[in-house]
């Protein structure tokens, strides 16, 4: 094992019962955003699936297996996670958490159940994830002890530059969402709120 390997591992032994448990949370948690913000990003940008181009109906409507059963493990992780904050609570997260996590798994089970047309603006959402990694990063970072080195300077800088990309994208969202207002008027009203909600909640 390399220096940098041992002494994350002499770190993590260091740790308390209830940082261990947070620093494992904050790994599984990291995993699902590389995934998850991966594939929202492929659907969003580089699948033909939920192309203007196509005419295979309206792009609320369309989903696909791997669509279905990419939101299907966010949706897992959402639950499993919310419990686990609820359990441990508060160690692991306070009243906002449980609010993010709770609204977020609404939502993207929502969609995944009841209304999967919307997974294209599903995947737009979770697109958000990506900038969770590096905050995570950030923690254990700081629980190492690594809050003054060159790779905590640089983490911040990452944050900042994913965060100002994130916000950006809103305005993509938006416009894209004025583009196809007229579909999306046709959804649920649960779905419409949902939608037209999400720059709202990405702003708070």
């Amino acid at each position: 094992l390399s220096s940098s390997a041992l002494f994350y591992f002499r770190t993590y032994n260091g740790l308390t019962k209830i940082q261990r448990t947070e620093w494992n949370n904050r790994g599984v948690s990291t995993l699902h955003a590389i995934l998850i913000s991966t594939a929202s990003l492929y659907f969003v940008f580089w699948s033909d699936l939920f192309s203007d181009d196509l005419s295979t109906g309206l792009i609320i409507l369309r989903n696909s297996t791997l669509s279905t059963v990419t939101l299907g493990v966010s949706v897992g992780y959402f639950i499993s996670d919310l419990g686990m904050i609820c359990w441990l609570y508060p160690s692991l997260g306070g009243v906002e958490y449980i609010v993010h996590h709770s609204l977020s798994g609404i939502a993207v089970a929502y969609f995944h159940v009841y209304w999967r047309g919307a997974a294209f603006y599903t995947f737009m959402v979770l697109i958000s994830e990506v900038t969770t990694p590096e905050i995570n990063m950030r923690w254990y970072l700081d629980i190492a002890g690594l809050k003054k080195s060159n790779a905590y300077l640089i983490n911040g800088s990452v944050i900042f530059f994913a965060w100002v990309g994130e916000n950006s994208f809103v305005c993509f969202y938006v416009y894209h969402v004025y583009l196809h207002h007229d579909q999306v008027m046709q959804m649920h009203i649960i779905g419409f709120l949902l939608v037209h909600g999400y720059p709202l909640h990405l702003q708070s």
